[in-house]
Order: C-alpha cells, then sequence, then structure tokens
C-alpha cells in the first residue's frame, strides 16, 4: 500500500524559508536595543552622590543628626541640593568628585553654590578646575550658617542606554505563523489519490467501489448504502487497504505493518480489532459487503 506523500519540495522551502526568517526576527529582537535618556549617569546615581556630599560636609562640621534635604531636579542636566547649615566650601570640591567616583558618574560638570533668599551665586568652580590640577576659586572660604543652594550642573545631557523592548509581540507572531505552517504540513500529508486497487469500479481514481458502497479516498467518507460517513485518516487508510484485497485474507501483523507502523507508530493487535469492529458498523447498510474474521490470522474483506 502506498505511504501518505511527504510534503513536496516547494513546501518544504517555503517551511525552512519562514520559519528562518521568523527565527532571525527574533533573534534581532532579542538582540537588538532602543536608546532612552536613563543613561550611566541616571538622576538617582546624581541624587545618591549628591546626598553622599551633604552627609560628609555635615560630618566634617561635626553635625551627624541635621536631615539632608531632598535633591531637586530642574532639568536633564541641572540638580539642587539645598544646606541649611555651615560647611567648609574647601572640602566640597573633593568630596563631590570622590562621590561621583562612587557612583561611576564621569561626565564635566560646573558647581555653584546660591544663596537660597536671593539666588545669587556666592561661590562656585568648574570640575576642569580639579582634572587640570588647577586651584578651585573661592579656596579658604567658610560658608556662614545660612540657607545655601548647592546647583551641579552637568555639561552634557545624560548618556543613552539601550534597553531591550518587548518580543512577546513578535513570540506571539512567530506560534502564529507555526500553528499556520503545521496546519499546511497536515494538508500536504493527507492521503494520496489511490493507486489502481481491486475492487475500483468508477473512473474517478479516488473514488473507490466496492458492492454497494463508495469510499472517498481523498474526502476519507464512506457511502455505505443509503448512508453517508465520515472516517478518520486511520480509518481511510485501513478501509483502502481491504478493498485493495478484497476477497483476501488480510493477517493482523500485515495490517499493523501497513497502516501504523510504516508512520512509525505501535500498536496492539486490539487496536485492528477496534478499527475493523468501526468499519463493520459503517458498512451493515450494504449487504453485499462483510468483513469476516479469520480465527488466528486476521479479516478479509468479502465482497458479494
Amino acid at each position: 500500500m502506498q505511504r501518505p506523500i511527504r510534503p513536496n519540495a516547494t513546501f518544504r522551502l517555503l517551511l525552512v524559508g519562514l520559519l528562518t526568517g521568523a527565527l532571525g526576527l527574533l533573534f534581532v529582537q532579542l538582540t537588538s536595543t532602543t536608546p532612552v535618556t536613563t543613561g550611566g549617569r541616571s538622576s538617582e546615581k546624581v541624587n545618591l552622590a549628591l546626598r553622599r556630599t551633604a552627609h560628609h560636609l555635615l560630618r566634617a562640621a561635626g553635625d551627624s543628626t541635621s536631615t539632608i534635604a531632598a535633591v531637586e531636579q530642574s532639568n536633564a542636566q541641572t540638580y539642587r541640593l539645598r544646606l541649611d547649615h555651615a560647611f567648609d566650601y574647601d572640602r566640597l570640591p573633593g568630596l563631590l568628585q570622590a562621590s561621583f567616583r562612587v557612583h561611576q558618574i564621569t561626565d564635566p560638570y560646573d558647581v555653584a553654590v546660591l544663596n537660597c533668599a536671593t539666588g545669587a551665586l556666592q561661590l562656585g568652580y568648574s570640575v576642569t578646575d580639579l582634572t587640570d590640577n588647577q586651584t578651585v576659586p573661592c579656596r579658604g572660604r567658610l560658608a556662614q550658617a545660612g540657607c545655601y543652594v548647592l546647583r551641579v550642573t552637568f555639561a552634557t545631557p545624560p548618556a543613552a542606554t539601550p534597553q531591550r523592548t518587548n518580543a512577546w509581540p513578535l513570540l506571539a507572531l512567530v506560534g502564529a505563523l507555526v500553528g499556520l505552517l503545521v496546519i499546511g504540513w497536515r494538508q500536504q500529508t493527507r492521503l494520496p489519490p489511490a493507486a489502481p486497487l481491486a475492487g475500483k469500479t468508477t473512473d474517478n481514481p479516488n473514488r473507490l467501489q466496492f458492492g454497494q458502497s463508495y469510499l472517498d479516498v481523498m474526502g476519507q467518507t464512506l457511502i455505505s448504502g443509503t448512508h453517508q460517513h465520515s472516517l478518520t485518516y486511520r480509518e481511510t487508510k485501513l478501509l483502502r487497504m481491504l478493498v485493495g484485497h478484497a476477497n483476501e485474507v488480510l493477517d493482523r501483523d500485515h495490517i499493523l505493518k501497513q497502516v501504523w507502523e510504516d508512520e512509525g507508530i505501535t500498536v496492539s493487535h486490539r487496536s485492528v480489532d477496534v478499527f475493523i469492529s468501526r468499519l463493520r458498523k459503517l458498512l451493515q447498510d450494504d449487504p453485499t459487503v462483510k468483513i469476516t474474521a479469520v480465527h488466528g490470522v486476521g479479516y478479509r474483506l468479502e465482497v458479494s
């Protein structure tokens, strides 16, 4: 008995091409990144660095109990921290630079100490004053008790940091594509047009007549007498085999091999008996057809 056809070359090429393309898109989606402005110099890192600096300034002034105010961000490059206590300005450049190093912030910046009430610039310097080994302006001055605003302005906006995009939509698309390909594969593996078989009396190679019954191989349909029945793939394959060997005895092992095992499926003799019983019921409306059991051997489709 001829096996069900496998997908043809065109279908195989289409299958491989689509799966390769889908997997390629998925790989690109998972490995690609989208820049967002929350880079290496994040707001959180700057906030922590400024609070660390304020803490050490207060400790240097002998204050270990005062609360440090919240850091305010004016824009993407400017941060402000309110200082309500006197502090040693000479310590500020070194402490701030050390805090930035701790949090891996390397962008250039300017520092200004403003009067809270008037906003007037009291003291200030640029980080280049430190990196170029120059003298920081206004050193040697102690900020008297009062209210000050420490303003740090970075020279450039935050660097963009790559973030992965959500791959779930593409995963869903790939899953749907694979599902469609599986459906196409199954359509390709349906029973082929029937080869010449004993008992075929119609001009349609897919329609086998035996007795007063007809088997539509491609449609997996049995017409027995005045009744029409839908068959499963395995029932169609088994009945087609019986019709092809009408009035011949087929042993169970041969049936198992041709109907199941040629596709790598292993079942017991009991499965053959169950399928035969099902076909007998479907053929009971045709008095010219009968499936008989040959004890110890197998089955025979008897056609009058």
